[in-house]
């Protein structure tokens, strides 16, 4: 069965001195401020597009990367993982880097890093960016 999530984003002035707020509609769980200054600068507790994705990604990539270890029959304890989302102004988001730590009973590092790689392949997430690179770091704790 599809799923179709929804949120909305309403903008007011021009691009570098105008403000927005996202509201997600599906969740509800509330309306964020963004601008440019917090996508190119400091956040300033404001959200930005690229933190937003960063946000879809790592979330994505753990359920991803669940899946891959409970079907090798080792399935996480716990699974902690940063994304972060590149962004340079005039060239747009040029990288995404995934770090990965992990507690996986019975699994080496070696098979704990393959997996982390098959989760990034199956992440639906991954594959909607695929026009970006994306890196990743994997590690047992």
């Amino acid at each position: 069965m599809a799923a179709t999530r929804q949120a909305h984003t309403v903008w007011e002035g021009d691009l570098f001195k105008g403000t927005g707020t996202v509201t997600f509609d599906s969740s509800g769980i509330g309306e964020y401020a963004v601008s440019w200054p917090a996508r190119t600068e400091e956040a300033n507790g404001k959200t930005s597009p690229e933190e937003l994705i960063a946000a879809a990604q790592s979330s994505c990539y753990n359920m991803a990367f669940s899946n891959v270890l409970a079907k090798a029959g080792t399935p996480p304890t716990r699974l902690n993982t940063k994304a972060e989302v590149t962004f340079v102004p005039g060239e747009g988001i040029t990288r995404i880097h995934l770090t990965v730590q992990g507690e996986v009973d019975g699994m080496d590092e070696a098979a704990f890093v393959k997996a982390a790689e098959e989760g990034k392949a199956n992440c639906p997430v991954s594959q909607a960016l695929a026009g970006t690179t994306i890196t990743l770091s994997a590690s047992l704790v």
